[in-house]
């Protein structure tokens, strides 16, 4: 029999990995507002071939390790299904919100009430859950949202949006508050891979929809357009979330929402070194603050 000492370095080292994927899962999301930015497509449109182009390399993956995963658990009842696809409703519904958003409010404001999802986190763990939240990981979670305002210009910069269009940030917020706690309820039991498929397959079925009703043009007509869809579904969304799910089967829903506040950091550089927009040295200090503030949850 294993001791309980190599048992608990095996789960200390799991636990690192799992750190690891999941800050570079927030980097390479961090990446999808380029993608979206520069996508030919509408907001809905572009969210769905975000889902619909990454079940190609699902299911690839799926193919060639059929053979391999006799053992995994597989959903057997029509609650189990459902249950894997609530994220997917969550995710459709935090990228239509947060694409619609974009345009019904400002930027600044968008971004910033978009990266509230650590307090609904937070509060959902608490409150449902009855999740330990410590005095050192609320300090860490201040710090970051105070990071993250400061990243995006400040309290000062957050206004001239539209209610409506604030609202909206909020309301993504929530779903992805909501995405990230299904998904930590589920990994206890199935797969990343059989996480991911149903997740994808799930919010696909809600944005095909939304798009193909609210917007025109529902094709890419060059190549580029096309290579903005595939990066932002192979790389952001197939290799990004797909880090994010696997680490959730080792870290807490609260502490990795947290964590994941990495991606506005990110976006932030990639619009200065990609678009031209202005980061200067408040923008450079709410970043360090967003990564100090992750740094002092992890240790709560």
């Amino acid at each position: 029999m294993k001791s309980t000492a190599s048992m608990g370095s095996a789960t200390t080292t799991s636990q690192s990995f799992a750190l690891t994927a999941l800050i570079v899962g927030g980097i390479t999301i961090g990446c999808s507002p380029i993608f979206v930015r520069l996508s030919e497509l509408g907001p809905l449109s572009t969210a769905f071939w975000r889902v619909a182009l990454a079940m190609l390399p699902l299911m690839a993956w799926s193919a060639a390790t059929s053979g391999r995963s006799e053992g995994e658990a597989k959903p057997s009842s029509l609650a189990e299904v459902l249950a894997l696809m609530v994220p997917g409703v969550m995710l459709a519904g935090d990228l239509a919100a947060w694409h619609i958003s974009l345009h019904m409010t400002s930027v600044a404001n968008a971004t910033l009430l978009a990266n509230m999802a650590p307090i609904f986190v937070t509060l959902a763990s608490w409150l449902f859950f009855r999740t330990r939240i410590t005095r050192v990981f609320l300090a860490g979670l201040t710090l970051s949202l105070i990071g993250v305002t400061i990243l995006q210009g400040g309290l000062g910069a957050v206004g001239g949006g539209k209610l409506a269009g604030d609202a909206m940030a909020v309301v993504a917020s929530v779903f992805y508050a909501g995405y990230l706690i299904s998904l930590g309820r589920l990994r206890s039991k199935f797969s990343t891979l059989t996480t991911m498929l149903w997740t994808t397959f799930s919010a696909g079925l809600c944005m095909l929809p939304a798009a193909l009703i609210f917007e025109t043009g529902f094709f890419p007509v060059t190549l580029f357009g096309f290579a903005m869809l595939l990066g932002l579904a192979w790389i952001t969304h197939a290799s990004g979330q797909g880090l994010i799910i696997y680490a959730l089967a080792w870290l807490p829903p609260a502490f990795s929402s947290l964590t994941l506040l990495v991606q506005p950091v990110v976006a932030a550089i990639l619009a200065w070194a990609l678009l031209a927009e202005p980061l200067g040295a408040a923008q450079a200090l709410g970043g360090v603050i967003v990564l100090a503030g992750i740094f002092v949850a992890r240790r709560g």
